[in-house]
């Protein structure tokens, strides 16, 4: 299955965390998509940020509010009346959660609880996809990558919080989905990357804020694997299962999983390099030696199920990827339209969904 821009288009989409790395990306491709946008998230984190460097409020409607309010949220849904909900907002880094926990599972759990607790009153939503992360699992450091039912677990409070969001889901589908017109999934992605992420302690945008200074990029686990893949690449698998539980029903309200091919599981070095290397101006990288919170050293995800099923598949290759992130960057710092960037990149890959694969 494709993303359709015949079905999104007129549908009242609400996206939670817009205004974030993801939901930039995201509230772009619905709106060239036709889809009535709102979003409702915190301010931008960081500055510079792709929210307002790509002005994606435009053409949308933002409501800056938190979701840690139940009544913040409850009025958006009441005021709105989506269709689809696409649920992203979240304190999504790591470290930051060792640092403030509470508010990490307060965002992470309980703001889950409110959006679902909303769209269950709302009387107008059928599809709802709560966006999660490939951290929720119970790592167990496998080489092998992780399915869909595997333990929920997570090391750090970020991990943590985000296999409870996922347990919190499955208890509002089978308490009070199951049988209603509400079909609610869960989506667990990789190491999302791509042009206009400025996320502090992050490793790409750390190299590229690295680059911009000609300074050597400081590195702290160059042997850790992860399963690298472009921002599109879980997005179009989003608004993928969005269109089967609208159209499908109960038949997708499930969790799955949307990563990259194996091949693309690459240590932080080979990131590294590949990017020293496209950047082309001499830059380098160190090794940082002082002592970190933990992190986990492998992580891959299984996605036989949403190849088998959702007929989805990764379209870029990480070397691709990469290569789309430093020239996304390198015409920023040019003062090109950020927004024509994001569109002209969102083009290409709507394309190469058409290619069969």
């Amino acid at each position: 299955m494709t993303v359709n821009a015949q079905f999104w288009a007129n549908k009242k989409i609400l996206l939670t965390g817009h205004t974030g790395f993801k939901g930039g990306w995201l509230s772009i491709w619905l709106k060239t998509l036709g889809a009535e946008v709102m979003g409702l998230a915190l301010d931008p984190p960081t500055s510079p940020n792709l929210f307002s460097e790509a002005n994606v409020a435009s053409g949308m409607t933002s409501v800056i509010g938190d979701i840690r309010d139940y009544e913040v949220v409850r009025k958006v849904f009441e005021r709105f009346k989506p269709e689809i909900v696409i649920h992203m907002a979240a304190q999504p880094l790591v470290r930051a959660s060792y640092q403030d926990p509470i508010t990490t599972y307060a965002t992470n759990v309980m703001g889950t609880v409110h959006i679902l607790e909303a769209a269950r009153n709302a009387g107008s939503v059928r599809a709802i996809v709560n966006v999660t992360t490939d951290k929720c699992y119970e790592n167990k450091e496998w080489a092998w990558g992780y399915r869909e039912n595997e333990s929920m677990g997570g090391y750090d409070p970020y991990s943590n919080s985000k296999g409870c969001s996922e347990l919190v889901t499955s208890a509002f589908r089978q308490s009070f989905f199951a049988n209603s017109g509400v079909a609610l999934a869960s989506a667990r992605a990789g190491n999302v990357i791509g042009g206009g992420d400025w996320a502090v302690d992050r490793l790409v945008p750390d190299i590229l804020r690295a680059f911009e200074k000609n300074e050597p990029v400081v590195i702290r686990n160059p042997n850790s694997t992860r399963p690298w893949q472009h921002v599109l690449e879980p997005l179009s698998g989003y608004l993928t299962l969005a269109q089967s539980l609208y159209i499908k029903h109960q038949t997708y309200a499930e969790a799955w999983n949307f990563g990259p091919k194996e091949e693309d599981a690459k240590p932080v070095q080979w990131i590294v390099e590949n990017l020293v290397q496209g950047w082309g101006r001499g830059v380098n990288w160190i090794l940082d030696g002082s002592s970190h919170p933990h992190e986990a050293h492998y992580l891959k995800l299984d996605i036989s199920k949403a190849r088998a099923r959702l007929d989805w598949t990764p379209r870029w290759s990480l070397d691709h990827s990469l290569k789309l992130i430093t020239a996304w960057h390198q015409a920023w710092l040019s003062k090109e339209n950020t927004m024509q960037l994001c569109q002209d990149q969102i083009l290409e890959y709507t394309n190469a969904m058409k290619v069969p694969s």
